[in-house]
């Protein structure tokens, strides 16, 4: 076996250029880019359903009924019929929220556009929200030994029972507040 020399420099000049090579490869676009068209199209089409009205829910209808209810889908009428709004509501409130039914739907159209919605339905239900706990409660500093003992002197006379322990926690929270 016989080995191949390898061409002169003339020899692979004349060979690349007459062969093609082949062109670098390009990344492909991102597909954010694509996609964003088809988004505009559905968002125009069908607006931004219960996922943007999730987002402001408090903003929309108030502190007081966001906190029991929770919107769950947005229905768009076949053949340009009425809209509705499912709701959810936790427990004894759905009678509450029925009576304000006409101020949450008038609010809501207020955020989604003229009648985007017209009929409201209430299920009741746990609301599926995960809020985070209230911060956990400082316990207050005590009183300073001076101030502890004008106090217990203050109260020397009244007899021992519900009633001194009941003035005692008023007065120790009277203090607190003074001495701010």
């Amino acid at each position: 076996m016989s080995r191949r020399q390898l061409p002169t420099t003339e020899e692979a000049l004349r060979i690349l250029a007459e062969r093609r090579t082949r062109p670098q490869r390009r990344a492909p676009p991102p597909a954010g880019r694509a996609l964003n068209r088809y988004v505009k199209d559905l968002d125009a089409k069908y607006g931004q359903g219960v996922g943007g009205l999730s987002a402001r829910w408090r903003e929309i209808v108030g502190p007081e009924i966001a906190r029991r209810t929770e919107p769950v889908k947005l229905v768009k009428g076949r053949a340009g019929g009425p809209s509705s709004l499912e709701i959810r509501v936790a427990g004894p409130a759905a009678a509450i929220v029925q009576h304000q039914a006409h101020d949450i739907l008038a609010r809501v159209n207020l955020f989604l556009g003229a009648e985007a919605v017209q009929k409201l339905r209430i299920v009741q239900g746990p609301l599926r929200r995960t809020e985070p706990p209230p911060p956990p409660r400082r316990r207050p500093a005590p009183l300073d030994a001076a101030q502890e003992a004008g106090l217990a002197e203050g109260l020397a006379d009244v007899p021992d029972g519900k009633l001194k322990a009941a003035l005692m926690a008023l007065g120790r929270g009277v203090l607190r507040r003074s001495g701010r």
